[in-house]
């Protein structure tokens, strides 16, 4: 198959391509990639889209007068000032990955996508994170990988343990964070259950969730620097977020389905985390207010308070809050966050 051809399969597969793609199916040079995609280009073969790391190639539109979105989006990005949210909706607006898409499986995809960035972000260490996320005819996948401390190896650290082994069986009771001051440990908890299939990698070992199969298994992998999350759910998933939540929900928090107000009790329950905020807040976005009651809640943190009053906000302008018994201290973080 000559390259030509090959570039423009790839693009009808996955929806763009890139330089990097092209690298690693041919063996040839990165520079030498780049010029004949840039040739493909000059020809009208390809549009290329985006700058710099974020850099692909698809072909124009059959009308020529639009550029067709991609199905397939892959992002290096330096883990600097990076927020999750952000990099989701940018996503979403240069792509079709989430057109036509459940609203069930759009709400899954986005918080456990968010969920696991999030843990790229603020627990690896790495420079950069690698981001691929895409729609095939039947499921939607997403790959975050990073090139940082590993999780296995940093639980061992943070834990004190010692082998990867025991530091994937921690991971697997749930609710385990190596940042308690920060984060509640549900992310990968809840991400682990909520997918049809989700893989973590890092260093010499892969722990597979297989819940198609109903299984879950370890293996010995080459080693691998950092750590590799790969998701997948398929597109006809009946499956709903807050299904899970309600499964696994204690009395850390209550729903008023009348009244529509959430009241936070505290037991031992301090809100730092995003993961809490929207496992809180998950399904809710129907209603038109929400009161959110403090009371004997002494503060919260401010990842909690930002995922809130910010990120949650706004991407639902409609929905109002109504903030009861907060002290200064809660109304602090609040304000902060809007």
């Amino acid at each position: 198959m000559d390259l030509r051809t090959l570039i423009l399969n790839t693009i009808k597969k996955q929806g763009q391509v890139t330089t990097a793609d092209v690298v690693g199916q041919t063996g040839l040079s990165r520079a030498y990639a780049q010029r004949f995609l840039k040739k493909l280009a000059d020809e009208g073969a390809v549009v290329l889209m985006g700058k710099a790391n974020q850099a692909h190639y698809i072909t124009p539109s059959k009308k020529g007068s639009s550029i067709e979105k991609p199905l397939r989006v892959h992002r290096i990005m330096l883990n600097k000032d990076l927020a999750e949210d952000k990099v989701l909706r940018q996503i979403k607006e240069e792509s079709a990955i989430f057109l036509g898409i459940s609203k069930n499986v759009s709400g899954i995809v986005d918080y456990a996508f968010t969920e696991m960035l999030n843990n790229a972000i603020e627990h690896s260490l790495s420079d950069k994170i690698d981001v691929i996320i895409m729609k095939t005819e039947t499921d939607i996948r997403f790959t975050v990988f990073d090139r940082g401390v590993g999780i296995f190896n940093n639980i061992v650290k943070i834990k004190r343990l010692h082998t990867t082994i025991e530091a994937i069986q921690d991971l697997l009771k749930g609710k385990e964070t190596t940042a308690p001051d920060a984060h509640s440990g549900e992310g990968i908890f809840f991400t682990s259950k909520i997918a049809d299939r989700l893989v973590i990698k890092s260093f010499e070992k892969k722990l597979v969730f297989d819940n198609i199969g109903q299984d879950i298994y370890i293996k010995d992998v080459q080693s691998v620097k950092g750590t590799k999350i790969d998701f997948m759910l398929d597109l006809k998933s009946k499956k709903k977020l807050a299904d899970l939540f309600n499964k696994y929900t204690d009395d850390s928090f209550q729903f008023s389905k009348t009244a529509v107000n959430v009241k936070l009790y505290h037991q031992n329950v301090d809100y730092v985390s995003r993961s809490q905020a929207r496992r809180i807040l998950a399904g809710l976005e129907k209603f038109k207010t929400i009161e959110l009651d403090f009371n004997d809640i002494k503060t919260i943190g401010q990842a909690f308070a930002d995922e809130v009053f910010r990120v949650w906000q706004s991407a639902h302008k409609d929905v109002k809050f109504v903030v009861k018994n907060a002290n200064e201290n809660i109304m602090l973080m609040i304000k902060r966050a809007q």
